[in-house]
């Protein structure tokens, strides 16, 4: 069987390195400096493997693997970047890519890779001739950095089209939301509300009121009737957060939507039904919380269908450069101002710290040293951590005392102005109000727009 193979880049450099290296792996292997060029080798004969960059001048590599995909299926489509970002990953695989490559590209991995699919290949071209011409389907393989991470984005870009239920399980800041957005977004109602609740935020009265909506009079208060948020979501999604703090009566009330699909508002004498995916996270042991009978076992395995493990930050500190560099952008852009660089010293200090806040407290603390540096770099001394001693990172206790320390420090660097703290820390007023009287903090001397206080 015949093998070729088209490279496509926009760095000259990468072209005439990956021709000579893969010259032992194929007897054909072409180049193409632009996707517009690509299409036009491909048009003319259509190679088995195409490994195109990302991000290239005019037509990037996602809109050529869809072009491929609808122009020429058979070719394997193999898509290299430098980006480790999650909605590209998963564009990547939802769109049909073999696998996801991160530069700079370790050779040996590159040629494993191809040989699994060349093996692939032939797998494919006897099942065709066997079941006529039905090929079966191929799963992605991760060859590249940060795996875990990776291994997450792929299998988001596969779950995302079914409706099936998923935990996401990971420390406070690890980015669970975020994961559950990107599942929705790649799912068949994309355009249906996308619909969090924090559990923990609320009682649990107002919870279920808050989920399943209540009928007027049904409890003090109640004035009219309300739709909940299963109501609202409509085909979309509802993603429960700190599922593992509810108490077991709303548990069993979770139970029947998910057994049943569908659920009683309060007050209601009948039933409505729901068509929303639920996605429940938390940070939580729930193996334990089962031995202990706090969490129920019928619950706990109709959420986790598919469970999504998030690793914290301390455990990939390999990105935290590609992370700090992101949020540096993204808070200039907030700022209106041109991103500060990041000094070596600097750096260092981010990769110093153990980060028991995870990617949030990262955010954080990056969107400070943007707010705070002088001119147009970011110095060691704009870097403001929160330095753990009490416990292990990822403890609940220390996450806690990490975030009243770091709420407090925004604070105090706003002179206790609420809504410049909120926009820095990243969260609504009402949130951080919640904060300022969790953990009793006592505000600055100034008052909400900026002014001293009296």
């Amino acid at each position: 069987m015949s093998r070729s193979i088209l490279v496509v880049d926009d760095d000259a450099r990468i072209l005439t390195a990956l021709s000579e290296a893969l010259a032992d792996e194929a007897a054909d292997v072409r180049t193409a400096a632009t996707a517009e060029a690509a299409l036009g080798e491909v048009g003319r004969s259509a190679p088995d493997v195409v490994l195109s960059d990302l991000r290239m001048p005019g037509m990037d590599g996602i809109e050529l693997l869809r072009l491929l995909r609808a122009r020429a299926p058979a070719t394997d489509v193999v898509i290299m970047t430098a980006y480790q970002d999650l909605p590209t990953v998963a564009t990547a695989m939802r769109e049909g890519a073999q696998d996801f490559l991160v530069k700079p590209l370790d050779l040996h991995q590159l040629r494993r890779l191809l040989d699994r699919i060349f093996e692939d290949r032939r797998t494919r071209e006897r099942a065709r001739r066997d079941r006529d011409g039905e090929p079966p389907a191929v799963s992605g393989r991760l060859v590249g950095q940060d795996g875990r991470l990776i291994e997450i984005f792929k299998l988001v870009g596969r779950v995302a089209t079914s409706r099936s239920t998923v935990m996401i399980r990971g420390e406070s800041g690890t980015g669970k939301e975020l994961i559950a957005r990107e599942i929705h977004r790649g799912s068949p109602y994309a355009d249906e509300p996308f619909v969090a609740v924090n559990c923990t935020a609320m009682p649990e009265t107002l919870l279920e009121s808050e989920l399943f909506g209540h009928m007027r009079g049904s409890f003090t208060g109640a004035a009219k009737d309300r739709r909940g948020r299963f109501a609202l979501a409509g085909r979309g999604t509802v993603f429960l957060d700190e599922i593992g703090d509810t108490s077991a009566e709303f548990q069993s009330k979770l139970l029947r939507v998910l057994q049943e699909r569908e659920f009683y508002p309060v007050g209601a004498e009948r039933p409505e039904r729901t068509e929303a995916r639920v996605i429940a996270a938390t940070h939580r042991d729930l193996e334990r919380m089962l031995g202990t009978g706090e969490f129920r076992e019928d619950l706990y395995y109709r959420l986790r269908v598919v469970e999504i493990k998030v690793p914290p930050l301390r455990e990939r500190m390999g990105d935290v450069p590609v992370l700090a560099r992101h949020f540096i952008a993204k808070a200039s852009r907030t700022a209106g101002r041109d991103p500060p660089v990041l000094t070596s010293a600097a750096l260092d200090r981010l990769m110093g710290h153990s980060w028991p806040g995870n990617v949030r407290e990262l955010e954080n603390c990056v969107t400070r040293a943007v707010l705070t540096a002088a001119g147009d770099v970011i110095r060691p001394e704009n870097i403001e951590l929160v330095e753990r001693t009490d416990a292990e990172p990822g403890a609940d206790l220390s996450l806690a005392e990490a975030e009243r320390r770091h709420v407090m420090r925004v604070l105090e660097s706003t002179r206790g102005h609420k809504s410049k703290t909120a926009e820095i820390l990243g969260i609504s007023r009402p949130r951080l109000d919640r904060l300022i009287a969790r953990y009793e903090l006592d505000l600055p001397g100034a008052d909400d727009d900026g002014g001293s206080a009296a």
